[in-house]
């Protein structure tokens, strides 16, 4: 936390987890971890402990399931994914199991088994490099706190705010809390933890809810009934603003609300070039709740479906008939407009204790993605199955991650023939036609693009990765920040190899990572040839407002001027100077 004080105000840096600027009153509220004891038990007493955890799973699974009911009374269908995610984790048999291992073995009571479960559950998830599926652990933790909290007769009361204009500060906030909130009144919310992929934030997100998190310390403040701004595009918060600092955020709030109904206008206008080339743009997607955010923003679909959560968190794999029905309601969410669901991706690792996997010195080299689907066939078949049923009711296509081969295509698509013919003799239907593409992501993916081209429907270019495999540069390695460079000639001479083999195929090209998403990228994308790009939902009016600002002449003359430097700085440079002097007066 970074605090400072001058004459009674105070201000916070935090995680921008959903954007907006929010000038309203701070109602602290006890969201915090329920504090519990760890004992020794008599031998005599480890039956009643193994009764007092399994009486506080059930409360616990009534009182969810409850939610659920009224939540899809009040609301529907649309926002039940995450409160379904916090059932699965109450029925996995390991939080039972290992619970009483430890009450029988241990010889302690049900609460400090539950402790000593969770530290289990954290070590594994710590070791997990991608920031998205490590987050996960905060739904573990929410649920354990409320099994907690059922066995000491605590449950959290949903949260109500004080005032029509209620910012909430609190240690932490789940996404039932989100769920039951009235946002007409809440207009935004501070924690102590969590970060911009926890499931908390993404809901902050689709509802356009601002939030600041990470703000370590903040609830512990007499803060409440303070007035305050809550900068969710900074990761600011002022409480108890001087005169000067509350008009600088008034009009940077009303600044920020102009532009972007602005840009939200834009949804409206067709995604095209000022000489009218049409340019696909759609949303990258983890749960249904952001597929109506998608199309709000304007975007045309969803390029890029991650389906990893709901692999996490588990024993067991997934059922057929539970991938299906998560599928079905992303596809409701999105249609008519097409989904494009990657099939899992994600390293053994990852996932799940139940499932047998080497121990690998370099996971992000080892069995991850179409790999470890490949290993395990039945389960892969499932998902399939489940998404070849979904396409049954609308434009659904599957995209197959981390190919680097033309062995490993025609692999997984012998895979999906065996699933097809399983629906055929069940008498299922699905689209038979239905379109099969493939992520570009490593370097000899790229070497051998014109090969996979003539097997695939589709490309879709992961550049985050691709750039990290290209340069040899961890993403997630702090100390290596400055050479993780999307425009580095290596990576542009990748994205123009790809893109010309798969005009040689006539089939489209497609960017799903983060460069589809950052307007500076646009010109280079169009210009090499890319008809489709996929981002988050909240980049899309940004990219349509540049898109519709260029030439597809111009774009192309500035592409080919990209492969005259030979740095990545240089080519930032003439990229910056060109949208400046060629697309646009300023860069956003």
């Amino acid at each position: 936390m970074d605090s400072a004080k001058n004459n009674s105000m105070l201000r916070f840096s935090g995680i921008a987890a959903s954007p907006g600027v929010s000038v309203g009153r701070l109602r602290v509220v006890d969201r915090r971890h329920i504090s519990v004891d760890e004992y020794a038990v008599r031998g005599e007493a480890v039956t009643a402990e193994e009764e007092r955890l399994k009486a506080g799973i059930a409360r616990t699974r009534d009182e969810l399931s409850q939610l659920k009911e009224t939540l899809r009374e009040t609301a529907g269908d649309d926002h039940l994914f995450f409160i379904d995610t916090h059932l699965l984790i109450l029925s996995d048999e390991r939080l039972f199991s290992e619970a009483v291992a430890h009450i029988t073995t241990d010889r302690i009571n049900a609460e400090g088994a539950l402790r000593r479960t969770l530290q289990k559950y954290r070590e594994y998830f710590a070791g997990i490099d991608d920031p998205y599926l490590r987050e996960r652990i905060n739904d573990v933790e929410t649920v354990i706190d409320k099994i907690l909290r059922n066995i000491a007769g605590e449950p959290h009361a949903p949260i109500v705010p004080d005032g029509d204009q209620t910012i909430i500060v609190a240690h932490d906030i789940s996404p039932a809390d989100i769920l039951q909130m009235d946002r007409e009144r809440i207009i935004g919310f501070v924690t102590e933890i969590g970060g911009r992929t926890s499931h908390a934030s993404i809901l902050a997100r689709a509802f356009e809810l601002p939030a600041v998190v990470g703000v370590e310390g903040v609830a512990d403040k007499p803060l409440d009934g303070m007035p305050a701004i809550l900068d969710g595009l900074s990761g600011t918060v002022i409480v108890n603003p001087d005169s000067s600092t509350f008009l600088e955020h008034l009009q940077r709030k009303r600044h920020y609300e102009y532009v972007e109904s602005g840009l939200l206008r834009l949804a409206e206008l067709p995604p095209e070039t000022r000489d009218g080339q049409r340019i696909l743009l759609k949303g990258n997607v983890e749960v249904p709740e952001e597929g109506p955010s998608v199309l709000r923003h304007g975007g045309e679909g969803v390029g890029l479906y991650r389906t990893e959560m709901l692999f996490m968190n588990r024993r067991e794999m997934p059922e057929e008939e539970e991938q299906y029905q998560a599928y079905a309601a992303m596809q409701r969410a999105v249609e008519p407009h097409p989904l494009t669901i990657r099939t899992l991706d994600a390293g053994g690792d990852k996932l799940l204790d139940g499932l047998q996997h080497p121990t690998e010195q370099n996971p992000a080299l080892g069995v991850r993605a179409i790999r470890l689907a490949l290993r395990m066939p039945e389960e892969f078949k499932k998902q399939l199955r489940a998404i070849l049923r979904v396409s049954a009711a609308g434009d659904v296509r599957i995209m197959f991650p981390m190919i680097s081969c033309l062995d490993e295509l025609r692999s997984a698509r012998a895979v999906l023939e065996q699933a097809k013919a399983e629906l055929d003799d069940a008498g299922i239907p699905f689209d038979r036609h239905i379109q099969v593409g493939i992520m570009i992501e490593v370097p000899s993916a790229v070497v051998v693009s014109d090969l996979l081209a003539r097997e695939s429907d589709f490309f879709s270019v992961g550049t985050n990765d691709l750039i990290q495999y290209t340069l040899a540069i961890d993403r997630s390695n702090e100390h290596l920040v400055s050479l993780y460079q999307p425009l580095h000639p290596a990576v542009l001479r990748s994205l123009r190899t790809v893109v010309e083999a798969a005009r040689g195929a006539g089939i489209p090209a497609c960017i799903c990572g983060e460069m589809a998403g950052d307007p500076l990228y646009l010109p280079v994308l169009l210009g090499l040839g890319f008809g489709e790009l996929s981002m988050g939902a909240g980049s899309i009016p940004r990219v349509k407002q540049m898109l519709r600002r260029c030439d597809m002449n111009q774009a192309a003359e500035v592409a080919s001027a990209c492969f005259a430097f030979s740095t990545a700085e240089q080519v930032d440079l003439f990229l910056r100077n060109a949208i400046a002097t060629t697309f646009s007066d300023t860069l956003d």
